[in-house]
């Protein structure tokens, strides 16, 4: 038996957004802008931050590199490269149409990681934010925040649609039966082996996202809620 309220929980980099090809697009800007050698600097206060922070912070990577580099007007450049980047661009084929056939049985939602200003910017200007209607969650860890979730979007079931096993189970252990997990295998970190083998498998594994829209999800969530 279907449950009476599902709500559909996506993920945005590298589920419903190519951010490999945002950070490939981004390596090759600054590697013209200020030469590879700063480009590696760059990418190392990026490091730093995304260890202290738990998140990607591109905008608070610059500003670091702005102290070591006070007087290389460049950064300013790339700072205008990240805000006014085509995000909607990036959007991998079928990714609206995954969210459109979720919808014919649930409620759609983003569920992201990311820090305050980008991610924002980056889910409103892919058009993402008017596709789910500003129904847009944005945590540091969003596997932490599971009674929020739950509190701003009540459902007797939800599905989770996301790139990174390691959430996915996460969840899943906490959730168990009420949720159903959904592992698109698109970006770095689904391809990584060495972390997929340490979680059990999702629910249902699918090489892209526009593949969700060969599964009955229906059949799946009532499969999955029932305990099978």
């Amino acid at each position: 038996m279907l449950p009476e309220k599902i709500v559909v929980l996506f993920d945005v980099d590298n589920t419903l957004l190519d951010n490999d090809r945002v950070v490939a697009d981004l390596m090759g800007y600054l590697e013209r802008e200020i030469g590879p050698q700063r480009q590696q600097r760059y990418w190392t206060y990026f490091e730093q931050l995304r260890s202290e922070l738990g998140y990607a912070d591109y905008l608070g990577a610059l500003q670091r590199y702005r102290l070591e580099y006070p007087r290389d007007s460049h950064i300013l450049a790339v700072s205008h490269y990240l805000v006014d980047y085509p995000f909607a661009q990036r959007l991998f084929p079928g990714s609206l149409d995954a969210v459109e056939h979720a919808r014919r049985f649930g409620e759609p939602v983003i569920v992201s990681d990311g820090d305050v200003v980008f991610q924002p910017l980056k889910v409103r200007r892919s058009g993402l934010m008017d596709t789910f209607d500003s129904r847009v969650l944005i945590y540091i860890h969003k596997e932490r925040e599971l009674d929020d979730i739950v509190a701003r979007y009540p459902a007797d079931h939800y599905v989770l649609i996301d790139d990174k096993v390691r959430i996915l189970s996460a969840v899943k252990h906490a959730w168990n039966s009420r949720v159903t997990t959904v592992f698109p295998r698109q970006g770095h970190y689904a391809l990584d082996q060495k972390e997929l083998v340490k979680y059990p498998p999702p629910d249902l594994s699918i090489e892209r996202i526009d593949m969700l829209l060969d599964y009955d999800l229906r059949a799946l969530v009532a499969a999955v809620s029932a305990g099978a």
